[in-house]
C-alpha cells in the first residue's frame, strides 16, 4: 500500500533545493544536481556476543526509529580474544531509501537533533571526500520513538548520508539545504 502524500522534504527538494543548488554550482542540467540516495543507520553491539537481549532490544529500537525492520549485522571473522565467531550477530543496521529516507531525515533534523544535550550543531568534518556524510550519535534516546522507561542500555549509532555529490562542498551544500544544523 503506497501512501499518496509526498514527504515535506522531498517536495522541498524538488521545488527549492534543486533550483538553489543549480544556481550556486552552475549546473547545466537538473540531473547534475546532487541528491540523497540513501541513509544508513548502524549500531555496533560488542556486548551482543555475551548477552542476546542487547541485540534484540537494539533491533527493536532501530526498527522503531527507522520505521522499517532492522537486520542484524554478522561478524566476518573469528577473533578469539573477544570470544567472537564468524557469523555471530554483532550489530544492527537499516538502509532507508525513498519516502522513508526523507521522513527519517525530517524527524532527525526537526525533533531528534534538538534533543541532544548541549547541542551546538553537527561537525562539518564528517565528509568522506566523495560527498557522503557520517554522523555519530551517542544516545538512541534522542529519538521520540524510543520509550525511555523500556531502555535498559543507552547505545550510540552511526548515520551515513549517501549522496550523488561529487565533492564534499556539494554534499555539504545539499545537506545544509535539507536543514542539517552544521557548526559555523
Amino acid at each position: 500500500m503506497m501512501s499518496t502524500t509526498i514527504p515535506t522534504l522531498k517536495a522541498k527538494y524538488q521545488s527549492e533545493i534543486v533550483p538553489a543548488l543549480q544556481e550556486k554550482f552552475q549546473y547545466k542540467s537538473v540531473m547534475e544536481v546532487p541528491r540523497l540516495q540513501k541513509i544508513c543507520l548502524n549500531q555496533g553491539l560488542g556486548q551482543a556476543v555475551a548477552d542476546k537481549k542487547v541485540l534484540e532490544s537494539a533491533l527493536a529500537d532501530m526498527s522503531s526509529i527507522a520505521g522499517q525492520k532492522a537486520v542484524p549485522s554478522m561478524s566476518r571473522k573469528d577473533i578469539s580474544n573477544f570470544k567472537l565467531r564468524k557469523g555471530m550477530p554483532i550489530g544492527a543496521r537499516v538502509t532507508l531509501r525513498g519516502d522513508k529516507m526523507y521522513e527519517f531525515l525530517e524527524r532527525l533534523v526537526a525533533v531528534a537533533l534538538p534533543r541532544v544535550r548541549d547541542f551546538r550543531g553537527i561537525n562539518p568534518k564528517g565528509f568522506d571526500g566523495k560527498g557522503n556524510y557520517n554522523l555519530g550519535i551517542t544516545e538512541q534516546i534522542i529519538f521520540p520513538e524510543i520509550d525511555i522507561e523500556k531502555v535498559n542500555k543507552i547505545l550510540g549509532m552511526d548515520i551515513t548520508f549517501v549522496t550523488t555529490a561529487k565533492t564534499n562542498e556539494e554534499g555539504l551544500a545539499l545537506l545544509k539545504e535539507f536543514g542539517m544544523p552544521f557548526k559555523k
